[in-house]
C-alpha cells in the first residue's frame, strides 16, 4: 500500500477516535443517569444535573416527582437498555418498566441534556420521568379493581361474598370475617403504588384484612401522558380464600367469650393453623401475668437452676432488690418446683427469674415469638424490653412473672403453650387452610417435656383445676396479670378478693390431649379477677368442643 493511503487512513482512525470519545462520555453519563434511577438512588441521580436544573428544582422536589410517577405507575422494575446518540440537545435512553397495575412498559426516554463530553449534565425537566411524557404532559391513571373474591371457613361455608359480602354463618363471619372500608391513612400509599383506585374498599380488620390482596385481585386500568394511553390492562379477580376458621370452634370461642370484652384463640400445634379467633385475640396487648412462667420454666430447666424436686421455701413473698414481691392474693406456698409451678409462686418465680437474669431471659422469651412481629396482619406484637433495659432484679423477677413491661396477645400465649405441646417446635400461626407447617425451635424436646408435664401439674391439683375435662389429660398455666396490688383489702378472703378485685387481668393458656396433642387455647379477660376463675373456665369449653369434634373436622 502507497505510503500517502497508509497515512490518510491513520488520519481518518484518528479522526474516529477522537470524535468518539465525547459521543461516550456523554452516553455514559445518561446510561449512569438511568442506572441511578433503576436503583432509585435518586441523591445520584441529582448530582449528574446541570446547575440550571438544580436552581429550577430543589431535590426534594425532584425526588418527589420520581416517587410519585412511580406511584403512580405502579413501578415495580425498572431495566436500561440502548443508549443512544445524541441528536440535539437530547439523548435517548430505551427503558423497560415492570408495572404493577400496567402491565410492562417499553419506551424511549429523551433524556435533556447541556455541555458535551465529560462535562455532560443532565438539564432535567419534569417529563423526565417516565418515558413518552412531552414537555407540560402530566402521568396520570384510572384504575379499577375486579369483584372481590368469597372468604371462606374451613368446612367451605361462605363468611363473605359478593359486594354486601354476604355470609353463610353471619354470627361466626360477625366475629371474625371483619370490614370493608376506605383505606385508612397509614396504608392508603401503599396501596395506591399496587394500582388501587382512590375510592376502593378495602379490608380494614379481620380476615379481610389479612387476606386483602387475595380477595381484592389486581387492579388494571389506563395510564395516560396527558390525553395519550401508554398502557391498558383489564383487572383480574381475585381468587376465593378458604381460611382455618373452623366454625364450630369459633362458635365456642365466642360461647366462652359471652359477651365480655376479651380474647380467646385456638391452635393446631400441629400445623400452627389458628382454628378459631374471638374478641381481641391478637389485637390487645396485655401483661401476660403468670403464664409467662411458661417462659421463665423453660429458661430456668435450660440453665440447670432447678429442677423438678428442687424445693423452694413455703412463704408468701420474696425480697428482691430490698423490695417484698408478693404472692397473688397474698397466699403462702412452695415446696417442689412442680409444686410452685402448679400453685403460680411468685415468691418462687420471680427470684428464680433474677438468678436467670435479663439476657436469658430476653433471649428466651425471644425464642417463644416475643419481639417479632407476627405474621398475621393486624396482629400486635408482643413484647419486653431489651436485657440492659430491664433494669434491677427486682425488674428482671417482675418480668420473669410476666409483669413490669412483659405485654402480649392471647394469640402469642396461646402459641407459647403450642411450643410446649410440640416438644419445643413453635408453630408459626397461619390462617390459610393449606400452607406448609413452618416451626422455629423455641427448647429442647427434653426441656419442653418437663414443662408439660408441670403444666398438667397446673391442671390436676393447682390453680388450674377448672380446666380439668373428665376423660382428657389437659396441660395448662393460669395468670392473674396484677394491674394494681392483689393482696386482700381488710376483712376480705383471698378467694373473695380474687373475685372481686377489679384491677388484674384473666388469663389462661391449655393444650390437650397432654400427650398427643390435637388443640391448644388460650384466653383473656382485662380486669375480670383470677385466670383460675374466670379464663381456665372459658378455655375448657373450646378445648371440650375441639376433642369433642376433633379440630378442623
Amino acid at each position: 500500500m502507497p505510503a500517502l493511503a497508509v497515512l490518510v487512513l491513520l488520519a481518518i482512525a484518528f479522526v474516529v477516535v477522537i470524535g468518539g470519545a465525547p459521543g461516550r462520555a456523554e452516553r455514559a453519563t445518561a446510561k449512569r443517569f438511568a442506572t441511578y434511577w433503576a436503583q432509585g438512588d435518586y441523591g445520584r441521580m441529582y448530582a449528574l444535573l446541570d446547575d440550571a436544573a438544580k436552581t429550577r428544582t430543589p431535590f426534594a422536589a425532584f425526588a418527589a416527582a420520581y416517587r410519585s410517577a412511580a406511584e403512580t405507575a405502579t413501578i415495580r422494575a425498572l431495566a436500561v437498555g440502548k443508549v443512544g446518540g445524541r441528536t440535539g440537545d437530547a439523548i435517548p435512553v430505551h427503558l423497560t418498566i415492570r408495572t404493577r397495575a400496567f402491565g410492562t412498559v417499553h419506551g424511549v426516554l429523551e433524556l435533556p441534556v447541556s455541555g458535551s463530553g465529560k462535562q455532560l449534565r443532565i438539564a432535567w425537566r419534569e417529563q423526565a420521568v417516565f418515558p413518552g411524557l412531552r414537555p407540560g404532559e402530566q402521568l396520570t391513571r384510572e384504575t379499577a379493581l375486579a369483584p372481590r373474591a368469597a372468604l371462606l371457613a374451613r368446612d367451605g361455608s361462605v363468611l363473605a361474598a359478593g359486594a354486601d359480602r354476604t355470609s353463610d354463618d353471619p354470627a361466626v363471619a360477625g366475629e371474625i370475617a371483619g370490614r370493608l372500608d376506605l383505606a385508612p391513612p397509614e396504608q392508603a400509599s401503599r396501596l395506591r403504588a399496587l394500582g388501587y383506585p382512590p375510592d376502593a374498599k378495602v379490608g380494614v380488620s379481620g380476615l379481610e384484612r389479612v387476606f386483602q390482596q387475595q380477595l381484592a385481585g389486581q387492579p388494571g386500568g389506563t395510564l395516560l401522558a396527558g390525553g395519550r394511553v401508554i398502557a391498558r390492562t383489564q383487572p383480574r379477580a381475585g381468587a376465593a380464600v378458604r381460611t382455618t376458621i373452623d366454625p364450630k370452634l369459633e362458635r365456642a370461642a365466642i360461647a366462652a367469650l359471652a359477651g365480655r370484652y376479651g380474647g380467646v384463640a385456638a391452635m393446631d400445634p400441629r400445623t400452627g393453623e389458628l382454628l378459631a379467633l374471638a374478641g381481641v385475640a391478637f389485637s390487645a396487648l396485655q401483661p401476660p401475668g403468670s403464664t409467662f412462667k411458661i417462659v421463665t420454666l423453660t429458661g430456668v430447666l435450660e440453665a440447670h437452676l432447678a429442677n423438678a424436686h428442687t424445693t423452694f421455701p413455703v412463704t408468701d413473698a420474696a425480697l428482691l432488690s430490698g423490695v417484698k414481691l408478693e404472692n397473688a392474693n397474698g397466699e403462702y406456698c412452695g415446696g417442689t418446683l412442680v409444686n410452685a409451678f402448679a400453685h403460680s409462686c411468685n415468691s418462687v418465680f420471680a427470684p428464680l427469674g433474677a438468678r436467670l437474669g435479663a439476657r436469658r431471659l430476653v433471649e428466651v422469651a425471644q425464642r417463644f415469638g416475643f419481639n417479632a412481629a407476627p405474621p398475621i396482619p393486624g396482629a400486635a406484637t408482643s413484647t419486653l424490653p431489651p436485657a440492659d433495659q430491664i433494669g434491677d432484679d427486682l425488674a428482671v423477677g417482675s418480668s420473669a412473672i410476666g409483669q413490669g413491661l412483659v405485654q402480649a396477645t392471647t394469640l402469642q400465649m396461646t402459641d407459647v403453650a403450642a411450643a410446649i405441646a410440640m416438644q419445643g417446635r413453635r408453630p408459626i400461626p397461619t390462617l390459610r387452610v393449606g400452607v406448609p407447617p413452618r416451626f422455629v425451635r423455641a427448647t429442647r424436646p427434653r426441656v419442653a417435656r418437663a414443662v408439660a408435664r408441670m403444666m398438667r401439674a397446673v391442671v390436676a391439683y393447682g390453680t388450674g383445676t377448672a380446666a380439668a375435662i373428665p376423660g382428657a389429660d389437659v396441660a395448662g398455666k393460669t395468670g392473674t396479670a396484677e394491674l394494681a396490688s392483689t393482696v386482700p383489702p381488710d376483712g376480705q378472703t383471698d378467694q373473695q378478693a380474687a373475685r372481686d378485685v377489679p384491677d388484674t387481668d384473666a388469663w389462661f393458656v391449655a393444650f390437650a390431649p397432654a400427650w398427643r396433642p390435637r388443640i391448644a387455647v388460650g384466653a383473656l379477660f382485662p380486669e375480670a379477677g383470677a385466670g383460675g376463675d374466670v379464663a381456665a373456665p372459658a378455655v375448657r369449653g373450646v378445648l371440650a368442643a375441639a376433642l369433642q369434634h376433633g379440630p378442623g373436622e
